[in-house]
């Protein structure tokens, strides 16, 4: 049985004498990945709207907003940098059979509260550890989803972890911080049902937020719940039902990890590589398409596919990339996803909207089946209007765990985003930094994000 005594201590059991090379190498590509990503983010409204929040709710010289040349506090450091790495919804994203979260989500947190207590790398990974073992073994064991909570009921518990690691908070006090933020902070599932709308893009900055200010409290002296999970009334009898663990302090569930290709949701991604594929090879004129069908397991056509809500009104970017139709719709007529596929332009354009209309997806038991087996399966059936038809079938992307993007493929990544935004120098630095962690402080990682 899994015991909030329990979670505590593996927080405080983690170090990095224990981390492999292997797995080193694994977390600094998440930290690499996460920047690229956040800083590729600036300027974006909902992102602009967390700054403006932040600069008036949570001022403070002790944490850097990442572009900004600006500082918060460690609260809303952690609130502003998790909004940059989420809200393009190009982050990792972590593949358990009921719960798909995105440990990335806790790298704001992470770096925000080693950069207040001038944290080495070395701690800095130690941290980012903690939060993608826990975050991983909470989807894999304890999904929510179904009993209608949003996966960020997870997040604010790993990103409250991987604080306490960096705060060195001893058991006692690291069950309290855990105690308070999954008492506290449990998001419902209605952010990504129906009509969705930026909200979607945030929770998961505000889970950070919340982590932080927990851990915070409680390294202040104040008590939480040590029995948050199997206590009466606790995380178990009302969110999760009973679940057990098996953390690992070499903290390996980062091995699990997908990096995403494509600026879309998870479960997008094989299917969205597939139609870019079938749509080169066959050289495919989106107006001559009559149909297109999708057949893929059954967390994709909940979530993207319209069972969760039609998703075939796609107005808002924020409903564009939670949306299989107008995804298909567009990688079929501009062969790429990237974020110009998301402007409000493109997403009102005739011929997006005329095609995602077209879009059709279906479960296929049997995907379903080898999805929880740990592959990301998808066939797509394109008709054209002359009656001729192409298919595609993929089981997993590049990018998934079968297929995982190495060094050179996350800088490369890195540089596409962050090239958004920073210079050829400025980049090289942070790559130098990261590869290196070992052998800087955060400091020097943040130093080069002001």
């Amino acid at each position: 049985m899994a015991t909030t005594e329990e979670l505590a201590e593996f927080v405080t059991d983690v170090s990095y004498r224990e981390f492999s090379e292997t797995t080193c190498e694994e977390l600094k590509k998440r930290v690499l990945d996460s920047v690229g990503i956040g800083i590729n983010a600036l300027g974006h409204d909902p992102v602009d709207t967390v700054h403006q929040t932040v600069q008036h709710a949570n001022p403070g010289d002790n944490c850097t907003l990442w572009g900004r040349n600006e500082t918060a506090s460690p609260v809303g450091a952690a609130m502003h940098n998790t909004a940059l790495t989420r809200y393009l919804d190009f982050m990792d994203s972590f593949l358990a059979p009921g719960e798909t979260p995105h440990p990335s989500d806790n790298i704001g947190a992470v770096i925000a509260t080693a950069e207040s207590v001038d944290a080495s790398g070395m701690e800095l990974l130690e941290g980012v550890g903690v939060a993608y073992e826990v975050q991983g073994e909470l989807a894999w064991n304890a999904p929510v989803r179904d009993n209608g909570w949003d996966h960020v009921t997870h997040t604010v518990i790993s990103a409250t972890c991987g604080v306490a690691k960096l705060l060195d908070l001893d058991v006692e006090t690291t069950r309290d911080a855990i105690g308070i933020a999954g008492t506290a902070h449990n998001a419902l599932r209605v952010t990504r049902t129906g009509g969705i709308n930026e909200w979607k893009g945030i929770a998961s900055a505000n889970a950070a937020r919340n982590a932080v200010y927990a851990a915070l409290l409680a390294k202040d002296g104040m008590e939480g719940p040590k029995n948050l999970f199997e206590g009466q009334k606790g995380w178990k009898q009302v969110i999760s039902g009973e679940f057990d663990v098996e953390l690992d302090p070499g903290c390996t569930r980062v091995h699990d990890v997908m990096t995403k290709r494509y600026v879309a949701e998870t479960y997008a991604q094989s299917a969205v590589e597939g139609i870019i594929e079938l749509a080169e090879q066959e050289d495919i004129d989106g107006s001559d398409v009559e149909a297109v069908h999708l057949d893929t397991f059954a967390g994709a056509k909940l979530i993207i596919g319209g069972g969760e809500g039609d998703r075939h009104e796609v107005e808002t970017k924020a409903q564009a990339d939670h949306s299989l139709p107008y995804m298909l719709a567009a990688a079929l007529l501009d062969r790429k996803m990237g974020n110009a596929q998301y402007d409000p332009e493109r997403i009102g354009r005739d011929d997006v909207q005329r095609l995602l209309r077209r879009v059709t997806v279906e479960e296929d038991e049997e995907f379903t089946e080898r999805f929880e087996a740990g592959e990301m399966p998808a066939r797509v059936t394109i008709e054209l209007e002359e009656g001729t038809t192409h298919v595609v079938e993929k089981d997993a992307f590049e990018g998934h765990p079968t297929n995982s993007m190495d060094w050179a493929q996350i800088e490369e990544k890195f540089h596409k985003t962050a090239g958004m935004q920073f210079d050829d120098e400025r980049r090289q630095s942070i790559i130098d930094v990261v590869a290196n962690l070992e052998s800087h402080g955060v400091d020097e990682l943040v130093g080069c994000l002001e």
